[in-house]
């Protein structure tokens, strides 16, 4: 049979008894030889795969791997990628091998294994997706343009750029659908020089700019602070999409310049071009980030009265957005009351941040009992905000909650690219190879950032603490790191552009501000003195100069 006829095939009815018996916890005391050998519809032998994480369950890993193939079910991804996983937990990595070779071999033209990589994509498998790629002895563009798409949407932007190097190796000629998960996956990781990269390779191979790679470069070029040459591309570009014009009015309002994003929606309407919903989340979002409530609020309603565009959910956010970024807590908690649909959890995290920035404590507690389901954002949040209001009982019970319910924050990551290569950091990283001089260096800028007034954020380190994955202190923030390492190997004048998973605290945000107004003054001295005594002595002692701050997320 082949795979286009079993992708996906046979799907038979979910039988609640057996996925009952065969859940993950009951599994090892519920399940029978019989019931094993009733079981046939593929979610009840995903959950069996679930249970198999021991060597002693190979054997009903083995009894699912044949079951699978008997009921139809070999080309599902899903099961697939869980058999795999199942094998390598049952500690046999040669069968987990073997039935790559098998799948491989179902997957004997080009096209079947396009089907096969895109079905382990869709259902966020693309480890196995990965595999699969590695070991086809055949690939066509689509095969390139499925696995490196799959790591844009997974968020493996650094890989994604390696496949794309290694596609440009073979014979096999990227088309625009691959530039355009490649600019994106530049666009994520703020990596201008490959982004510039990858703009002139697409230049020299005569791709053709449709609206689709338009788009996508303004909104890279706008990400890594290059707004002008984002307005350039949108210049010389052909505008007769709304796309186009909603990348150059987002990426405008990404650089709080909300009277350019203004000027760009009325030269859209001067060329007929008519707004779509998301238009209007850029306009609004531009009067957002420059305090231009009334803005806002006009446009709003023009939305509505002009082009009857009826409010959705990202349209109310971007209002409740606007609110609490002015301090209007009760307008954004009107604006929350007055929707037709239920607020998402986004809207409650939106006028959450603002109770904390403006130390709310009350109306804070009120969002978080409004919130179904609470994040491990949520909760640093809501401790952020007693401390910020010294409730430190309060604070350590939300942590206590966090504890309890096993809440743990996602690892805060930055990136920082230099020479053609990009390098991530974690907070309180030593993995980099480079350690021992990094922390050098940040402890001499941080030594001198405090002479120049920088203050630590305190009443942050208990959020930071959990963002951070339980570091120590403020100190060794992951962009902090980044940003010692790209000073260390950097030369004068080198442009430093930091990106980050998570949000900046603003902590981290106040310090870099600080130091990129000595930074440049005082590198050579610091690099060079680096090995001859404490940096700390050596910046005590120097006498530099104040530059103009530069862009907190773009030292130079």
């Amino acid at each position: 049979m082949g795979v286009v006829k079993i992708f996906y095939s046979v799907m038979r009815p979910f039988h609640r008894r057996y996925a009952a018996v065969f859940s993950p916890k009951s599994y090892s005391t519920a399940a029978s030889p019989q019931t094993l050998y009733s079981a046939a519809d593929d979610q009840t032998l995903l959950c069996i795969l679930e249970s198999c994480k021991l060597p002693s369950r190979i054997r009903t890993a083995g009894t699912v791997h044949s079951k699978i193939f008997k009921h139809g079910y070999g080309m599902h991804p899903s099961l697939l990628s869980k058999l795999i996983k199942a094998y390598a937990a049952c500690d046999k990595p040669e069968l987990a091998h073997q039935l790559l070779i098998e799948i491989c071999s179902f997957s004997s033209d080009v096209t079947s294994a396009n089907l096969l990589i895109d079905g382990f994509v869709k259902v966020g498998e693309i480890d196995t997706a990965t595999r699969v790629f590695n070991a086809l002895p055949t690939r066509d563009v689509v095969t390139w343009n499925l696995i490196i798409g799959g790591c844009v949407k997974s968020g493996l932007f650094v890989e994604a750029i390696g496949i794309f190097k290694e596609m440009l190796g073979t014979k096999i000629e990227p088309d625009g659908f691959t530039f355009a998960s490649v600019v994106t996956a530049c666009s994520k990781l703020g990596a201008l020089n490959h982004g510039k990269w990858v703009h002139d390779v697409m230049m020299e191979k005569k791709i053709e700019l449709n609206y689709i790679l338009s788009s996508a470069l303004v909104d890279m070029y706008s990400r890594c602070g290059r707004i002008a040459t984002a307005k350039s591309v949108f210049d010389a570009a052909q505008r007769t999409d709304v796309s186009i014009w909603n990348s150059m009015i987002n990426g405008l309002a990404m650089h709080g310049l909300a009277v350019d994003a203004i000027s760009v929606f009325s030269a859209m309407k001067g060329e007929n071009i008519p707004p779509d919903p998301v238009t209007f989340i850029g306009i609004i979002t531009a009067c957002s980030h420059c305090g231009l409530v009334q803005q806002g609020r006009k446009y709003f309603d023009l939305m509505k009265k002009d082009f009857s565009i009826q409010p959705q959910l990202e349209h109310y956010g971007a209002m409740v957005d606007l609110f609490a970024r002015a301090g209007l807590l009760e307008e954004a908690y009107a604006m929350i009351n007055e929707m037709p649909m239920e607020p998402d959890v986004v809207i409650w995290r939106t006028l959450l941040s603002a109770c904390r920035t403006h130390k709310n404590s009350e109306l804070g507690e009120f969002v978080v009992s409004k919130m179904k389901h609470l994040s491990s954002g949520d909760y640093v949040l809501l401790s952020n905000i007693y401390c910020s209001t010294k409730e430190w009982d309060n604070a350590e019970t939300v942590r206590y909650t966090m504890n309890k319910k096993r809440v743990h924050k996602s690892i805060g990551k930055s990136w920082v690219e230099l020479h053609g290569a990009i390098h991530h950091f974690k907070a309180s990283d030593r993995t980099h190879p480079d350690t021992e001089p990094i922390y050098k260096v940040l402890e001499a800028l941080t030594h001198r950032s405090r002479m120049e007034g920088y203050v630590p954020v305190l009443d942050l380190v208990l959020m930071d603490i959990s963002e951070e994955e339980k570091e120590e202190n403020l100190s060794y923030h992951s962009e902090k790191l980044a940003l010692a390492f790209a000073i260390l190997k950097s030369s004068p004048g080198t442009e430093v552009s930091i990106s980050k998973n998570l949000r900046t605290c603003l902590d981290c945000h106040s310090w870099i501000k600080i130091v990129s107004k000595f930074v440049e003054a005082l590198r050579n001295s610091l690099i060079a003195e680096i090995s001859k005594a404490t940096l700390s002595d050596v910046i005590t002692k120097q006498q530099c100069p104040l530059t103009k701050p530069a862009n907190p997320q773009s030292i130079s």
